[in-house]
């Protein structure tokens, strides 16, 4: 069973998002904020990481900064999540080290479908 993190400060957000991908053979594991992230990263390594950016205590793009810094952690895929829509902000994602960035509104079959194929 694949470990996916779900980081995102919208509630809505996460319950669906939790649900889906339950529903799809995933352990799921649901964080607020990139500070909760770096918190479940201390005891398991999961597959897959979907960050929003635009969070409280410690954004999206630290989060996953320090991520990227973390050996251990080279083989997890991160796709960011986010409302940020501007070809800047997408551009800046990729060139951080995201694995796939989808824009909000998003398809919740497409995601996990394009999650799917990074593996």
């Amino acid at each position: 069973m694949k470990k996916i993190i779900i980081a995102d400060d919208e509630h809505k957000i996460l319950m669906s998002l939790e649900y889906s991908f339950r529903k799809n053979g995933y352990d799921v594991f649901i964080a607020r904020d990139g500070t909760e992230v770096l918190e479940f990263l201390k005891i398991m390594i999961p597959d897959v990481i979907l960050l929003d950016i635009m969070m409280p205590n410690l954004d999206g793009y630290s989060t996953l900064d320090i991520i990227r810094q973390d050996n251990k952690l080279k083989d997890t895929k991160v796709i960011f999540l986010s409302a940020k829509n501007n070809p800047r902000d997408i551009e800046k994602g990729m060139e951080m080290g995201a694995d796939a960035y989808v824009t909000k509104p998003y398809s919740i079959k497409k995601l996990i479908q394009q999650i799917e194929e990074l593996f």
